[in-house]
């Protein structure tokens, strides 16, 4: 017996899509059916990933967005309904780090993280869940209502880690953030959930794991790896399907049990 989760008829709006996590998260979404908005500051990169995915027979839309200006959220989120409909399942991706130890956080490093990371994450999800709440209470059209938010944290943001403490702490904050947005907005059947990745290859850090440094890290791993984007690509599915009803305000790890 299989079992399959299709997302025909849903809209993902996807934060951070131009490269890495987001760009895996957008294609996956859409291999499983999903219409997917895609929404990063660097247009041509996201106009290139709408290239890929309509050339597998998906549905893909473009929308330049920077998360540290709320005028630009607002625009970006109104453009996507606009265009496509009602957002149903949003992907919280967009983030960034710095790497020195706490002594040498500057200012400009600390706002660097959080303008992103932290408020930008939260503005997204607050304009993305109003739109939600408006359907679920009749005072919006749409024929869905309820909807799913996840939120990309990590598990930097459950165990601390040297060298990237303020992004550890930009994620801590989104993890609470998840279970304050779950709690309040549970009722109307938006959930909203957490994934808590460990170490994964991407093109942004591919080639630090190469290099003695990473390798250091890799062979203290549990089990000696890093990740792929696709490995996340069950649990993404998953807590965008109507499937995952039951599943509200958790932080999942996935992280090959880095975090035990």
């Amino acid at each position: 017996m299989s079992y399959s989760i299709d997302l025909s008829g849903r809209v993902a709006f996807v934060t951070g899509a131009s490269s890495g996590l987001g760009a895996q998260f957008a294609r996956t979404l859409s291999r499983a059916g999903a219409a997917v908005v895609l929404a990063a500051r660097r247009i041509e990169k996201l106009k290139d990933l709408r290239a890929q995915i309509e050339g597998e027979g998906g549905d893909a839309h473009v929308v330049g967005m920077d998360v540290t200006d709320v005028g630009s959220i607002k625009a970006a989120v109104a453009h996507a309904e606009t265009e496509v409909g009602s957002i149903d399942i949003l992907v919280n991706n967009s983030g960034v780090s710095t790497t020195q130890r706490i002594q040498d956080v500057t200012e400009e490093d600390y706002d660097y993280v959080f303008d992103t990371n932290t408020r930008g994450a939260f503005f997204v999800a607050q304009e993305v869940g109003k739109r939600m709440l408006a359907r679920a209470r009749g005072s919006a059209p749409g024929t869905f209502t309820g909807g799913r938010i996840i939120n990309v944290a990590s598990m930097a943001g459950i165990r601390a880690l040297p060298q990237i403490g303020v992004y550890a702490m930009s994620k801590a904050a989104v993890i609470h953030m998840t279970r304050a947005m779950a709690l309040e907005w549970g009722r109307f059947e938006i959930n909203v959930n957490a994934i808590c990745p460990g170490y994964i290859d991407t093109e942004i850090n591919h080639h630090h794991w190469s290099t003695e440094q990473g390798q250091k890290l890799i062979q203290m791993l549990p089990r000696k790896r890093v990740g792929k984007p696709e490995d996340l690509d069950a649990l993404i599915v998953l807590l965008a399907s109507s499937e995952s009803h039951f599943v509200n305000g958790s932080i999942i790890g996935a992280d090959d049990g880095f975090g035990i």
